[in-house]
């Protein structure tokens, strides 16, 4: 096998650049192409270079290879690839068949030469047109024959024109092209049976399976393999993305919250009554959970903590004992901060589904506290007590995380200077989650 194999390698090595030329009058001759304009084609033979008119050129034939294989069966086609285990065919009909080594039992490469000698007597032909050429050219330069356009290959347009053309004059009439009536005849067809060349170059059966049979078994071969492929079992389990076989949950969330809260400094020297001033802004929060499932149920319950931001805020000081020509314009400065901590539930309406909802409430207690900070005093002022909340969430898979999006309203009843805040806020944020 090793010695096939071998062998296969040296003669596409050897004829990785031979080029077959098929001439219109049938000839074929191989060789490497040297050169090429739009009505030349010089190319390298084992006789020579020589000169093709592009005109008298059918085409560029690719190398063909029969691969015999056990049986008696055999593919006609181009070799895209090999190695010592594999032949890669690409047949006529354009399927590509891979076929094992162990299969094959010869490699044979057409010749489309048709024999030496027929390429040997064509390449010795033309170089003595070419010849015959140079001895006219020389002739015309010493003045002893008439000189003629020469065209490419040899010939001349002022007599040799319908030779490149090879094709039948038309008739012409008062200046008009006429379509000539005379029936067209065509030399019979030979009866004679096909030579094993004409049988190897149409691909007809030679043996128990042709090439046609032979590339449409090995396509069916290569699709069941691949099916076969898909129903395997993939190496890396998938994640599960439903709540059936998870049983805790951590989430990390960051948000905003404004925040509605009322100073009542009527109770401070210098203020009156109606001396209401709003402490609160927007509130950046962070917060964490982590929840349990209850059984296999879907009710998640856990504990959760959170810490928010209440945002800088300043107003007039109206302290009757400041010093106005020292201090021209007093002001009190407010800022805080918000904890928060409990028991936090979850329920997912549609578990199973790609973006899961969930209603969400918390029984929390927080604390709060404002920092006042006037031009002659400073203190904390602090609102502690329980609140609640509740609201709706999404979640969404992304690999083995899951993100989502938060909406609650947080209920707490202020205390003291802050009694008059709203008692209802709304809190958005955002979180990253892990179910395990």
């Amino acid at each position: 096998m090793k010695r096939i194999v071998l062998a296969i390698l040296l003669f596409s090595a050897a004829n990785i650049y031979a080029e077959t030329i098929k001439m219109k009058d049938g000839n074929l001759i191989t060789g490497s192409i040297v050169a090429q304009t739009e009505y030349t084609l010089n190319l390298a033979t084992s006789y020579g270079t020589i000169t093709l008119n592009q005109r008298e050129i059918d085409q560029i034939l690719p190398d063909k290879h029969r691969i015999i294989l056990k049986g008696g069966s055999q593919l006609i086609g181009q070799i895209l690839d090999l190695d010592e285990f594999n032949l890669k065919l690409k047949t006529d009909d354009g399927a590509v068949v891979n076929i094992d080594m162990p299969q094959i039992v010869s490699v044979e490469t057409y010749d489309y030469d048709r024999g030496e000698n027929a390429q040997k007597e064509y390449v010795e032909k033309a170089q003595e047109v070419a010849a015959q050429r140079e001895a006219h050219a020389a002739a015309v330069a010493a003045g002893t024959a008439s000189a003629g356009v020469a065209a490419a290959g040899g010939l001349t347009f002022d007599n040799d024109i319908d030779q490149v053309f090879d094709t039948q004059k038309a008739n012409v009439v008062n200046g008009q092209v006429v379509s000539s009536t005379a029936p067209q005849t065509t030399a019979p067809v030979s009866q004679r049976p096909m030579s094993d060349e004409e049988a190897f170059l149409k691909g007809v059966k030679t043996g128990s399976v042709s090439q046609q049979e032979y590339a449409a078994a090995a396509k069916e071969e290569l699709a069941a393999k691949k099916q076969t492929e898909k129903e395997k079992p993939s190496k890396k389990p998938k994640i599960q993305r439903t709540e059936a076989d998870f049983n805790k949950y951590y989430s990390v969330q960051a948000g905003v919250m404004p925040l509605d809260l009322k100073l009542d400094n009527s109770g401070r020297n210098g203020y009156g009554e109606e001396d209401e001033f709003d402490v609160g802004g927007t509130s950046v929060t962070v917060s964490s959970k982590f929840l349990w499932r209850l059984k296999n149920s879907n009710l998640w319950l856990g504990p959760e903590l959170g810490i928010g931001s209440i945002a800088n805020n300043t107003f007039e000081d109206k302290d009757s004992s400041i010093d106005h020509s020292r201090i021209p314009d007093p002001e009190v400065k407010t800022n805080g901060q918000i904890f928060r901590g409990g028991l936090t539930a979850q329920y997912y309406i549609n578990p199973k589904s790609r973006f899961a909802f969930y209603l969400t409430g918390s029984a929390l207690y927080e604390m709060l506290h404002v920092n006042y900070r006037a031009e002659q005093s400073s203190s904390k002022i602090s609102s502690n007590g329980f609140a609640g909340a509740a609201g709706l969430g999404v979640e969404t898979w992304i690999d083995d995380l899951m993100i989502g999006l938060e909406v609650r309203e947080v209920f707490a009843q202020r205390q003291k200077e802050l009694k008059n805040s709203a008692g209802a806020n709304t809190l958005i944020q955002l979180q990253l989650s892990w179910k395990f």
